[in-house]
């Protein structure tokens, strides 16, 4: 068969294979004589390719292999009716969008998914570098959904389930002897698994916290660049995102280079944020580029002392109210108004990426205000609760004293009427 009789043959197979899978499915003949050979590298995809999605949608090996499934034998292995064997690396991409990228076709099976991948994979990293270098190297689809054995992500053994898809990026991006070439950090998975996103879903059971595709991207993955690190940020801190983008360190930190969120938080280590983080001391990012001499400097220490009197204050306000409440003194509602200063400091905190004394004090000053009201509702409860307890000991004297009092007049009356207790006389008996 000439070179151009097979590209047609294959080609024609790419066209017929998706329509025809689902009627030659039943009849696949391929896994029985896998199974036979011996030969574990044909054997194991055999054994996997039962639980994989497409079988459960009705398709068969030809789906993808193309050949003939009825046959038995070298027979089913037909070039002219597009088998093509082992798929090359950069035949598979096409290979998989044939089906994928075509919405008619995928709204027989799956009308919710998505047929954008491979326009989405052209674009990224790994497609170009494909693509333009010719580098079989890179992930393919197979790289991420491991052929005969791909899964829906909802499934917890599904290669990219959310739980799994850091070690399924990290197969590559953690082996420093494969991307030695690419000199990159391949430290990232390491570093993720320390942080509070990871810790959010893996030991808080929050699959909506980001993994690597949630920043990269899946089917057209690349590296956020400096300049809009914030944007893939602020998909989720929607807030904060919007305060630095209209900052002065927004526009200062591009110019140097700088990305970002990032440089303060890190990218792929973030740790839970805490207020140590602001302002001049030990742990405070701020000091990294800023001193006690200049502007920015004092800025954050002044952000710093207004958040700290906010928390300081709002901590006083509830430890009263708790004190009142332990003494059975009804606070409920002043507890309830507190509230209000609890997210007075959530709002502080997030102004903070304004960069602005007055941003933070703007949110500062209502929480201080309801914090001082909460602890003066907190004060009278106390004294109205010594009140309380100096008359019921007043209280408690005067109703001793009556009973007293009475006692002894019920006695002067016993003895007046000669009914009282008297001395036992000689004719007593």
């Amino acid at each position: 068969m000439t070179g151009l009789a097979l590209a047609g043959a294959i080609l024609l197979g790419l066209v017929v294979w998706p329509f025809e899978a689902a009627a030659q499915a039943p009849r696949d003949n391929c896994a029985a004589c896998h199974l036979e050979t011996g030969d574990e590298r044909l054997a194991a995809p055999a054994r996997d390719f039962p639980q994989d999605i497409h079988v459960a949608k009705g398709f068969g090996c030809v789906a993808c292999h193309g050949g003939d499934a009825r046959q038995t034998g070298v027979e089913g292995m037909d070039r002219a009716k597009g088998f093509i064997g082992k798929p090359t690396r950069q035949q598979i991409p096409q290979l998989c969008g044939r089906c994928h990228s075509d919405a008619a076709f995928m709204k027989r099976y799956n009308p919710s998914l998505r047929v954008d991948q491979l326009a989405e994979y052209a674009t990224s990293v790994h497609g170009r570098r494909l693509r333009e270098q010719g580098d079989t190297k890179v992930a393919t689809c197979v790289g991420c959904h491991p052929a005969h054995s791909i899964r829906p992500p909802a499934d917890p053994k599904s290669s990219v389930h959310p739980l799994r898809v850091a070690d399924t990026c990290g197969r590559c991006h953690a082996d420093a002897k494969y991307m030695a070439e690419y000199k990159i950090p391949t430290d990232q998975l390491q570093k993720y698994k320390t942080s509070i996103h990871w810790k959010t879903m893996a030991e808080k059971g929050d699959l909506s916290a980001p993994t690597c595709n949630k920043c990269h991207g899946n089917h057209g993955a690349v590296p956020p660049g400096i300049s809009w690190v914030g944007n893939v940020c602020g998909q989720c801190h929607t807030v904060m995102a919007d305060l630095f983008k209209k900052s002065v360190h927004a526009k200062a930190f591009e110019q140097m280079g700088s990305p970002g969120c990032a440089t303060c938080h890190e990218n792929h280590g973030i740790q839970a944020t805490t207020d140590d983080m602001l302002g001049l001391g030990e742990k405070a990012v701020c000091a990294t580029c800023h001193s006690a001499d200049d502007k920015g400097g004092k800025s954050a220490a002044e952000m710093r002392a207004l958040i700290d009197s906010l928390a300081a204050e709002s901590r006083k306000a509830r430890g009263i109210l708790v004190q009142a409440e332990r003494a059975g003194m009804e606070v409920s509602q002043a507890q309830f108004d507190l509230n209000g200063a609890r997210e007075a400091l959530v709002k502080a905190r997030n102004a903070i990426h304004a960069f602005k004394v007055d941003a933070v004090k703007t949110e500062v000053t209502p929480g201080l205000s309801i914090s001082a009201k909460a602890y003066e509702r907190g004060v009278r409860a106390i004294e109205e609760l010594g009140f309380r307890r100096k008359g019921f000991a007043v209280s408690l004297v005067i109703i001793v004293a009556l009973i007293a009092g009475l006692v002894v007049k019920i006695r002067q009356i016993e003895r007046r009427n000669g009914s009282g207790p008297r001395a036992p006389g000689r004719g007593d008996t």
